[in-house]
């Protein structure tokens, strides 16, 4: 098959369109015939692309997003049938799919929304699984309650602020001017352009604060929280110490496989409650290119995705 693959640790220069083994099917898995992957412009940076038990795992593919069909089921799976349409996760210390073929563990998927391409499926699984799990499982956000999320116009951002408005929540977000009408079509009923003013200057105190941005926004977040809020970062591990200090709960967490909530957003996709915001498409062998968007000054919001078969 073809595939995108970094031979050495690097950034997107390292990457070349080449060919490399077909995966085998192992129990337990799938291999899903790679119709379009959704890429992290930070994956370059985790060790997990780059190593397994600090072992090198070199060459490497990346992209930890998918969405096509599945060719292959291995022994024990018994949700998921061949030629099913699925979309999800593929972990983040094997390799990805950018690539024509992929091997998942059958419960790191779902059923793909049916009212949407492969290419905007593919740009779901780890940014909306992210924000599903911050607001859900760690946040358990309640109707009424006021949520602010730091970079709504963001990849997880985008949809913690449409998760909130459907969970009931008064959302606001901080966003760059340009982008504030956009992320007010998506829920949040206030918007702050960061650039003209600090959240922690407006005298606003929040139940909750969902933080895709880190360093300083984390630190003054407490800043903006009532006591028993709960604040939760995608970022870094927040100080124990100032939670305490102000009476709240602080969490950080890295995103995990969950059927049932790829299940739920696929519903809210096909009800049109959720919108999926797709950057730009490139071709499998434009990888490079695709990575190195994210320098682009005009780069537009949401998931930039590789598009395998068109």
């Amino acid at each position: 098959m073809m595939a995108l693959r970094a031979h050495a640790r690097g950034g997107p220069e390292m990457l070349v369109y080449e060919e490399a083994p077909v995966p085998s099917p192992v129990p337990g898995e799938l291999i899903i015939e790679v119709h379009a992957a959704g890429i992290t412009f930070a994956e370059f940076s985790w060790d997990e692309t780059w190593q397994r038990d600090g072992r090198d795992r070199t060459p490497t593919v990346p992209s930890h997003e998918v969405s096509g069909v599945v060719t292959t089921v291995g022994p024990g799976v018994t949700r998921i049938s061949v030629g099913d349409d699925v979309y999800g996760l593929v972990p983040f210390d094997r390799d990805g799919a950018a690539a024509e073929y992929v091997s998942v563990p059958a419960d790191h998927v779902a059923p793909k929304p049916s009212s949407v391409s492969h290419p905007v499926a593919a740009a779901l699984p780890l940014a909306a699984l992210t924000a599903w799990q911050a607001l859900h499982d760690h946040a358990k956000v309640q109707t009424g309650e006021r949520v602010l999320v730091h970079g709504g116009a963001g990849g997880v951002g985008a949809f913690a602020v449409q998760l909130a408005r459907l969970a009931g929540a008064a959302v606001t977000a901080t966003a760059r001017e340009k982008d504030a009408a956009l992320v007010k079509q998506l829920g949040a009923g206030h918007v702050i352009a960061f650039e003209k003013v600090g959240f922690d200057e407006l005298g606003l105190i929040f139940d909750v604060v969902i933080d895709t941005v880190g360093g300083s926004t984390l630190d003054r977040s407490f800043d903006v929280l009532a006591r028993g809020g709960r604040l939760v970062t995608l970022q870094a591990p927040p100080s124990q110490r100032r939670a305490d200090e102000y009476g709240v709960t602080a969490t950080f967490f890295i995103v995990g496989p969950d059927p049932d909530a790829l299940n739920s957003i696929a519903h809210s996709v096909d009800t049109g409650e959720i919108e999926v915001l797709v950057a730009g498409e490139y071709p499998l062998a434009d990888g490079r290119k695709a990575f190195e968007s994210a320098r682009s000054p005009t780069r537009a919001p949401g998931k930039t995705v590789l598009v395998v078969r068109p």
